[in-house]
């Protein structure tokens, strides 16, 4: 009997490690108090199950409060606050970026109401349309209300293949150039943003598609679900929807005997956003010379060099960070202020997770730099800076003899041979005209 404490301590332990966060397990759920918390069940036991310690309070609660000493208190910060408008002290927009900038993640819900996570959907470049405008469409025929929309999800890193259409109702935004952004879910093409479910709208449809710009909120153009990822690897993510996260649309059907993607949709936008999935890292760059292992301090113009990166990804359900060699278009470059060399690096046969490539150092001296930059949507950052000299042989590191100068050396032979030959034809000849002077 004394051993079942300590084997539910176990289980309960190994229950805690299963898909945690490669940053942390601990969540702030910042829930709107009219918003029952037994309504997105679904969403948050799948969070629960996967090992997260979630920790629940109102938007204008002081506690517990993100920050302590400077320092975020949370792993992961999830908003679902669509229509409060009032947040204690300290929850703004600014301090939600600050939280971002400490690689803390967010997920954050928008809604068709004006609010402070507007304006926070504004600074990552999401323009939402007026308040009180939700997405409406009227394609497929279904009954009312129009607002509800299926969505069928595209092919996509981040989401589960094969996963059926997801139901939305809530809000679109338009998205920008910015190249940090993830689109995750777009807008049907023949859906809108407008004030009612009708089509009376059309004719304002029409003239602002005319004057185009952004006064046309219709198409695929627009978003209803996207990511954000900065350069460190914190990440954020905009759903413009509550109900997209609740147990009642997870229920519903988007056709008969079909029941909707939306239990397995929120739970791989939550994988992502919570850096389970698509987490990759550099584990070490090496260079040498070819024919050998150590690295050098400086290589010599026309060296051969070798250079290799580990890269690993972490595995949620163990908690570790294993090999991975799946990334095909990785590239190094060899920078002076501009590359030198671009190549590719590929993946190198039954050495899991190295990249390997040999190359030639450029007929150049300077200050190079080993630099590997990999950006692609859904996936980390991937970013190695190595600075090493390359500098000119030494006066004894050049050949003796070079094969195209033989004509300046056979030059040279036969100028000091004749000058010999001559030299001594000339002498011999004067001593046998004094000989034969005096024989005379």
């Amino acid at each position: 009997m004394r051993l079942l404490p300590l084997i539910g301590a176990l289980l309960s332990f190994g229950a805690a490690c299963l898909g945690r966060s490669s940053t942390g397990s601990s969540v702030l759920v910042i829930l709107e108090p009219k918003l029952a918390k037994e309504d997105y069940s679904l969403f948050f036991d799948g969070l629960t199950e996967r090992g997260y310690e979630l920790t629940f309070r109102a938007p204008k609660e002081d506690s517990p409060q993100l920050f302590k000493y400077d320092e975020p208190q949370f792993s992961h910060v999830i908003l679902f606050t669509p229509s409060a408008k009032s947040y204690a002290k300290d929850v703004t927009p600014q301090s939600l970026v600050r939280l971002l900038s400490l690689n803390t993640n967010l997920l954050v819900v928008l809604s068709t109401t004006l609010t402070q996570l507007t304006s926070l959907a504004a600074e990552f470049g999401l323009s939402p349309p007026p308040p009180g405008t939700p997405l409406v469409s009227h394609f497929p025929e279904r009954p009312p209300p129009h607002t509800i929309v299926p969505i069928t999800l595209p092919p996509s890193p981040l989401l589960t293949p094969n996963t059926p259409p997801i139901l939305f109702a809530g809000t679109p935004h338009l998205m920008s150039n910015n190249p940090l952004l993830v689109p995750v879910v777009r807008a049907p093409p023949e859906s809108f943003a407008a004030d009612s479910e009708t089509d009376g709208g059309a004719d304002a449809l029409v003239d602002a598609a005319e004057k185009g710009g952004e006064g046309l909120w219709a198409g695929s153009h627009m978003g209803v679900v996207t990511g954000f990822q900065t350069r460190s690897g914190a990440r954020a993510m905009f759903v413009g929807g509550i109900e997209v996260f609740s147990d009642d649309y997870a229920q519903r059907e988007v056709a008969k005997g079909v029941k909707s993607g939306n239990a397995q949709f929120v739970q791989d936008v939550a994988k992502w956003t919570l850096q389970e999935n698509l987490v990759l890292r550099i584990d070490n760059a090496m260079h040498h010379l070819v024919g050998e292992t150590a690295p050098r301090e400086m290589y010599t113009t026309n060296d051969e060099v070798v250079y290799s990166v580990s890269i690993s990804s972490f595995e949620p359900r163990k908690g570790v960070w294993v090999p991975y060699s799946g990334l095909n278009d990785l590239q190094l470059e060899f920078t002076m202020l501009d590359p030198h060399i671009r190549t590719s690096l590929p993946p190198v046969k039954g050495q899991p997770g190295v990249y390997e490539v040999t190359f030639r150092a450029p007929d150049r001296h300077g200050v190079f730099k080993f630099v590997v930059d990999y950006k692609r949507k859904g996936l980390s950052h991937l970013y190695s800076a190595t600075v090493v000299p390359v500098v000119p042989p030494r006066h004894d590191g050049y050949p003796r003899f070079l094969s195209a100068a033989w004509p300046y050396y056979a030059g040279a032979i036969s100028t000091s041979l004749g000058f010999l030959v001559f030299s001594a034809i000339w002498l011999g000849g004067e001593v046998e005209e004094k000989k034969r002077s005096k024989t005379e």
